[in-house]
């Protein structure tokens, strides 16, 4: 039998199975999805996890039940593009014929000392827990510091204050406003709701050291309870240790079929692969779109015929009852109206998926 193996089911790797079961699958071919856990976690509501708005059970999307699909749960450790093989860190490694790496993200530290100690992640769900457990755990009147002013640190932010309104909230971005890649009307709409609602916003803080609670910003020091990391992500470590090209974010090189230019059977999706736009869930899914219709045209000796990626734009909340969203490059939404779109669009992704 021959090997479709399929390494992390989120977004990506996901899309990838559910729209080949959708199909045909080769009678000599077996499709084996590798993933920690026996369910999807919804990584785009991590944050309301972290906050205690949300139950994990909530944020659960369970993997497709079909005979044509093996689930194997396990620790990957490396992929060796020459044996074509996955190693684990407590099983017997796994050979493939095909493989798709849909290992997603972690968290970029940028090299400043007592990042990763003395920080709390909204990256995995075992780290969201851990975050949940520091941030609901914080004395009332505690001072909870988010790095990074980006879509997960407004969100946090806000998800935050909405759940523990006794709490002292600020977040820390090195740039000019929260949001800065956003338009400036969007940017304005969020700064106002976080004075609103009594989050304190620093800009142009340039950490160069965390130590237990207390942050240095250069000369400065600013003290905290609690610190929450959202200042930037990185590919899985399994694909920073890949020695194959990459773009300077560390994200693999793909061909026009998603594939490693140097190993066509062996496809990237997400937030591992190089794409011209900025990761997302959307994006994983999109890709994972065309990886499965490549794969189906390679097994029927065809050639690929795809079409260019278009997103829809991004959608962002402020709590349960606010938002804010960009369709398009320039078109904005505030208020009520975008939250209600990111509400209708969880919806979908726990029954389409489900």
């Amino acid at each position: 039998m021959k090997k479709l193996v399929i390494l992390g089911g989120g977004y990506g790797g996901l899309t990838v199975a559910k729209e080949l079961l959708e199909g045909e699958i080769p009678a000599d071919t077996v499709m084996i999805m590798v993933d920690r856990m026996p369910y999807q976690g919804l990584k785009t509501e991590y944050y309301a996890l972290a906050a205690g708005t949300v139950s994990e059970q909530d944020i659960r999307v369970h993997f497709p039940v079909d005979p044509r699909l093996i689930l194997k749960y396990g620790e990957v450790t490396a992929v060796d593009p020459e044996q074509k093989v996955i190693r684990f860190a407590n099983d017997e490694p796994l050979s493939y014929d095909w493989l798709v790496i849909a290992l997603g993200c972690v968290d970029k530290y940028h090299n400043i000392p007592g990042a990763q100690e003395f920080s709390n992640s909204i990256q995995s769900l075992s780290a969201t827990r851990k975050t949940y457990q520091a941030a609901n755990d914080t004395a009332p009147y505690g001072q909870i510091t988010i790095v990074g002013g980006g879509l997960s640190g407004v969100e946090m932010a806000a998800e935050l204050r909405e759940s523990r309104p006794d709490l002292n909230i600020r977040i820390l971005d090195r740039g000019a406003s929260v949001l800065s890649p956003f338009p400036e009307r969007l940017q304005r709409y969020v700064r106002e709701w976080m004075l609103e609602h009594d989050i304190e916003l620093r800009s142009h803080v340039s950490l160069n050291r965390l130590e237990g609670g207390l942050l240095y910003n250069q000369q400065e020091i600013i003290q905290t309870d609690i610190t929450i990391w959202t200042a930037g992500i990185q590919p899985s470590p399994i694909v920073q240790n890949l020695n194959l090209p990459k773009d300077n974010q560390g994200r693999l090189t793909i061909n026009e079929y998603h594939q490693l230019p140097d190993y066509n059977e062996i496809y990237v999706v997400g937030d591992c692969a190089a794409l011209p736009f900025s990761p997302s869930g959307q994006a994983a899914e999109a890709q994972g779109k065309q990886v499965a219709e490549v794969l189906q045209a390679v097994w029927k000796n065809e050639t690929p015929r795809l079409g260019k990626i278009k997103l829809k734009g991004v959608l962002g909340s402020l709590g349960k009852k606010a938002g804010f969203g960009l369709m398009g490059k320039r078109t904005v939404m505030l208020g009520m109206v975008p939250r209600a779109l990111k509400s209708g669009v969880l919806w979908m992704s726990k029954r389409h998926l489900g």
